[in-house]
């Protein structure tokens, strides 16, 4: 198929309209969401386990509260059970399979599991 008979079908861009959205994504700040904030006695926090390179990683969610307290959260969890963690979303990652002292250092501190 040649440019005369996609011209003639319509395949190309239109231009019609005054305004152009030409701005790419920006990777590293995405677009800002509107997010609930819940107080710790109403979350129903969950957990999962993955496995990334062969070594185990408990995710807990989905906090809905604010950036600052999911940092002191994060905070809490890596002193006391001496490992790595990380911030995605409104999930915390650590790493380890500590699933067990994990929930018990989140209910000593209010908060509420689903299981």
């Amino acid at each position: 198929m040649g440019i005369v008979e996609k011209l003639t079908l319509g395949l190309t861009a239109k231009l019609d309209g005054n305004s152009f959205d030409t701005q790419k994504e920006d990777k590293k700040n995405p677009k800002k969401y509107t997010k609930t904030i819940l107080p710790k006695n109403q979350h129903q926090l969950v957990f999962a386990l993955e496995k990334r390179n062969g070594k185990p990683v408990t995710i807990i969610g989905k906090f809905q509260i604010e950036d600052d307290k999911r940092k002191e959260i994060l905070k809490l969890l890596k002193t006391k059970l001496a490992c790595g963690g990380a911030i995605k979303d409104e999930y915390i990652e650590i790493q380890g399979d500590l699933k067990d002292k994990i929930r018990i250092i989140l209910v000593d501190n209010g908060w509420k599991f689903k299981n």
